[in-house]
């Protein structure tokens, strides 16, 4: 594909009469993302199309063991936070899902009381309905989880974990435009260190920064009603104890200014064009691969476990199937030096919306 276009000066996200300023990625979130100058079209039924705006933020902990995320998704119609955990060693897995309806009414505040800050750099995303507690700050160091959740699988889950996220750490950010004046503004982050404590009942498991990464997914869009993408993603160490990440993914807006697939080792963001899927939607336990246009990369991923998750709210629906397993092959790094990925732990998934 041509050069990509990387955004390297700060901008609101939106102009003033609700188109984006610009499209392409970037290493670090530098535009406003000013949803307030979102247009919708004039029609009778105008209140309604502010539900196509969606905003979620997306946290994952992988460990030696297990992997653990916690989610808040303003989603328009509805709020939802969740929770799931999968064990490595077992194969156990078990999520939670709180659906917060919205009152279809103008004036009523979408959300259903979910708080999700303005732009990724800042204040605290939050819900709380006096049981189920979930915050998430960010904190001069980086960022502090907090969850509350009093009946997950029949006993008590607590969690409190700081992602230590450095300044001159990049991220993959993407300004994606979908048909219609829509878009997508996403910050997704790999490889964070992590340091704190998962407590199941009477299980507790010690998150320390040697072993244990944090990944985040960021996203502000307004969206078309049917949707659907593949998200693939990894946070590891290499066998010098390097990190290693991936983030990968298609299946929405146009791309032509750019991709969201990147490579990153220590921290930095190498870009990487196309990357080409092959995968059986009818058996996503079958390995995946994932192949650069240009060579850059040529993996293999073998899913090991499956996460499926589902929704039907009748004017929402969603449908993911998340696998986790590992990848094996080779990335070439902007400099040419070759890296090779062998047993990556990571997650690959589909996903389809009606929402």
């Amino acid at each position: 594909m041509p050069d990509q276009h990387e955004i390297t000066a700060p901008a609101p996200l939106l102009d003033a009469q609700g188109r984006l300023n610009a499209a392409g990625w970037a290493r670090e979130p530098l535009l406003d993302c000013n949803l307030e100058a979102v247009r919708f079209y004039p029609t009778p039924l105008r209140f309604l199309q502010r539900f196509r705006v969606k905003r979620w933020d997306y946290y994952g902990i992988t460990t030696p063991d297990r992997f653990f995320s916690v989610t808040l998704a303003d989603l328009g119609y509805a709020g939802q936070a969740f929770v799931y955990t999968l064990d490595f060693a077992t194969g156990r897995y078990h999520e939670e899902t709180l659906t917060i309806a919205c009152p279809v009414v103008p004036g009523i505040p979408p959300g259903g009381g979910i708080v999700l800050p303005r732009n990724s750099t800042e204040g605290e995303s939050r819900y709380d309905n006096g049981k189920v507690r979930l915050a998430f700050r960010v904190t001069p160091a980086g960022r502090h989880l907090s969850v509350v959740w009093p009946d997950f699988n029949n006993q008590p889950l607590a969690a409190e974990i700081d992602l230590c996220l450095a300044p001159e750490h990049e991220s993959t950010v993407v300004v994606i435009p979908i048909r219609g004046n829509r878009f997508y503004y996403n910050r997704k982050v790999n490889c964070i260190p992590a340091e704190g404590w998962l407590q199941i009942g009477g299980e507790r498991t010690e998150i320390r920064p040697e072993t244990c990464l944090g990944n985040l997914d960021w996203g502000r869009g307004v969206w078309e009603y049917r949707s659907f993408w593949v998200w693939a993603s990894a946070s590891g160490f290499l066998p010098d104890r390097r990190t290693v990440g991936l983030n990968l993914g298609f299946g929405f807006g146009d791309t032509a200014a750019a991709t969201e697939n990147t490579l990153i080792p220590d921290g930095r963001v190498h870009k990487l064009g196309q990357v080409d899927f092959t995968y059986d939607p009818r058996d996503f336990k079958r390995p995946w691969r994932m192949v650069a246009a240009d060579d850059r990369l040529d993996l293999t991923f073998t899913p090991v476990l499956e996460r499926t998750a589902r929704t039907d709210l009748l004017i929402i629906a969603s449908k993911v199937h998340q696998m986790f397993g590992r990848y094996r092959g080779r990335a070439v790094a902007d400099d040419g030096k070759v890296i090779p990925i062998d047993g990556l732990i990571g997650f690959a998934e589909e996903h389809h919306a009606r929402w």
